[in-house]
């Protein structure tokens, strides 16, 4: 059996009488149509071992095993979809690609010990846990060159706009530097209406692709430096730079200085390398 033999996804299913669960903040997207366009965002694969967290019942999985990447690895931690992911892997397609599932946490485990390179990260992520994983992964970007040739990711379409803001822009904060420090791109791909969804959820969705550079951006070390830095400076975002970096700095105003960043701007004016900057100084 092929994939394009399988049942449509809601008679698989009604079948293993499988239901969305707000616990594991799951929302199925069971357009085909949708799962393979976001394949497509994720091309070219050739050659790569794709990692897809949270498959639930397999429609994006679908799209992925008839791609030219080299493996799949899905990262599931409901154990009820074991049965419906165990059917993909028995077809062609799946057998081909040696789709292997892995139930646990995708917070817990340690993707460049799992999956060996060239990687590239394609999900339609959790709502709960998915900023979290995010960091997660631009940090492996600083551990090992090219950790993951690409990142193509669903989120709520705000967190998009707040990976992919620019300074000044009202979305612009921790995310958005941290994510243009760490890769090479971050485009926005396409959105995704709530009515794609069972349940829909309460937003809408947006689907976005990172590229990743050929090598690390700077010292892992660094990179906690950085996140420290936009911790203090965005968790007091409407305040000066020298009153909300008081908490790392002093001396705040005197340091600024130094580094020719005007103590009187506010994070949400200045670009990512001034973040970069103040976290080497530190």
């Amino acid at each position: 059996m092929n994939v394009d033999d399988l049942p449509p996804l809601r008679s698989v299913l009604a079948t293993h009488d499988l239901a969305p669960t707000k616990a594991l903040g799951q929302n199925f997207l069971l357009d085909l149509n949708l799962t393979a366009r976001i394949a497509r965002s994720a091309e070219p694969l050739d050659g790569c071992h794709v990692i897809e967290v949270g498959p639930g019942p397999g429609g994006l999985t679908r799209a992925l095993l008839q791609t030219r990447a080299a493996s799949v690895l899905a990262v599931e931690k409901d154990h009820r979809t074991a049965p419906i992911l165990d059917q993909l892997a028995q077809t062609g397609e799946g057998v081909e690609k040696g789709l292997h599932v892995a139930f646990g946490d995708a917070l817990t485990l340690d993707l460049l010990q799992e999956v060996s390179t060239p990687r590239a990260i394609v999900a339609n992520l959790p709502y709960n846990v998915a900023t979290p994983l995010l960091v997660a992964w631009l940090r492996d970007l600083w551990r090992e060159a090219g950790a993951y040739r690409s990142l193509t990711l669903m989120f709520q379409r705000e967190v998009v706009d707040r990976i992919t803001a620019q300074p000044g822009d009202k979305a612009y904060g921790r995310l958005g530097v941290l994510t243009a420090l760490s890769v090479a791109s971050a485009e926005r791909q396409f959105d995704v209406p709530a009515q794609a969804f069972t349940p829909p959820p309460k937003v809408t969705s947006a689907i976005v692709r990172l590229d990743a550079r050929p090598e690390v951006p700077g010292p892992l070390a660094l990179f906690a430096q950085i996140e420290r830095v936009t911790a203090a400076a965005f968790g007091q975002r409407r305040k000066m730079l020298r009153q909300s970096l008081k908490s790392i700095v002093p001396d705040a105003e005197s340091f600024l200085e130094a580094l020719n960043i005007p103590p009187t701007a506010r994070a949400e004016e200045r670009a990512p390398e001034d973040f970069r900057r103040i976290a080497e100084a530190l």
